[in-house]
């Protein structure tokens, strides 16, 4: 991909702790809604992923490493950018990068793995090519 996913959140008073920073898991579902609107934008809306046929394949956390930069502080407004990196035959990796301005807050490497009916599950040929299609040709 030659540009990031981007997504723009704004920070509410429910995403601070008592310091009115963000709290850290707040950034988790940040990226957490980045990855699924880049599903959305690619075509692969989770509900009907999930209404197939062996029990529905839907896509789990299976590593994320984060790197917490800098704090973002309510009402600030925040771009959840998301790169496929690459594309394997069970998974796939991201990178994601939560900004504000030209700030990283925080990056994060995610390794996604596809399920279905509870099991580990190779992805399907179309949905693998939607994700090689918007790959970084540089890989990892």
């Amino acid at each position: 991909m030659t540009h990031p996913h981007r997504l723009t959140v704004r920070v509410y008073y429910e995403d601070t702790d008592f310091s009115g920073l963000v709290y850290h898991a707040s950034y988790l579902r940040f990226m957490e809604r980045g990855r699924t609107e880049l599903l959305r934008d690619l075509g692969l809306g989770q509900r009907a992923l999930l209404q197939g046929a062996g029990g529905g394949l839907f896509f789990v956390v299976r590593a994320m490493t984060i790197d917490f930069r800098k704090p973002a502080q309510m009402d600030d407004s925040l771009c959840v950018e998301t790169i496929v990196r690459e594309v394997s035959g069970a998974s796939f990796d991201l990178d994601q990068r939560v900004t504000r301005g030209d700030e990283t807050l925080v990056s994060a490497q995610v390794k996604i793995a596809a399920v279905e009916g509870g099991r580990p599950r190779r992805l399907p040929s179309d949905v693998r090519a939607k994700f090689a299609s918007v790959a970084d040709p540089r890989g990892s």
